[in-house]
């Protein structure tokens, strides 16, 4: 049973995977508040009835990158902590456009927040880029996950924070090292140091791969360079 104090409305840990009808139906025109959060919910289009929404909560559910919100003019506080939302680009560009009064979002929990409370093999370094990457789509925001906007993020966001997004690549189909149907690619190291087993220092693929303002490309050297 939802619960509903003046224009605050809660329906939590009700394991539901849609917004039920009757609360659009019932506090739509009202509710200026709403938690969602401890569901099962993979789509928010129950949202269409709450047309003066102010504050939305949503944490612990199933949302995912392809989330879509109807049109919320007076949005300003978005919490979707604890999802499953990987890569935040489209849903950012979206949140522009159906949110414009947004000035509080927070992503903690997700894969596309680095942070380090969730993600330990990310870093301060990691979680910095992502809020210029955020602040770069959505320059209104006042307040991000965890902490208040300060000036100089809104500049590095305004100056480099399309570059800032980490980027994914695609994993590719792994065929055993030395095979004559598939030799090994270019390397400017001795022929002896392309078996990582016979060698101490081990490589691998990177994760990620990171385009901004401390990037400098793959550097080789040749053996005429040594």
């Amino acid at each position: 049973m939802a619960g509903a104090v003046g224009k605050q409305v809660s329906y939590i840990g009700h394991d539901c995977k849609d917004i039920p009808d009757f609360l659009g139906d019932t506090y739509g025109q009202i509710a200026r508040r709403l938690d969602l959060s401890f569901n099962q919910l993979r789509s928010l289009a129950g949202l269409k009835m709450f047309t003066e929404l102010e504050e939305l909560v949503v944490d612990n559910n199933l949302l995912g990158n392809d989330l879509r919100l109807p049109r919320l003019p007076n949005l300003h506080t978005l919490t979707l902590n604890k999802n499953q939302i990987s890569f935040e680009t489209t849903l950012l560009e979206h949140l522009a456009d159906v949110t414009p009064s947004l000035k509080y979002l927070s992503l903690l929990g997700n894969e596309a927040c680095p942070n380090q409370l969730v993600s330990p093999d990310k870093d301060e370094d990691d979680y910095q880029r992502y809020r210029y990457f955020v602040l770069h789509k959505l320059p209104q925001l006042k307040f991000l996950d965890t902490r208040n906007v300060t000036k100089k993020e809104v500049m590095e966001a305004r100056a480099r924070g399309a570059f800032m997004k980490v980027v994914k690549p695609k994993s590719e189909p792994h065929n055993a090292a030395g095979s004559e149907s598939d030799p090994l690619p270019y390397t400017p190291l001795p022929q002896g140091s392309r078996d990582a087993r016979n060698h101490k220092g081990v490589f691998a693929k990177c994760h990620y791969v990171y385009y901004g303002k401390h990037s400098e490309g793959n550097r080789f050297i040749r053996n005429d360079q040594l």
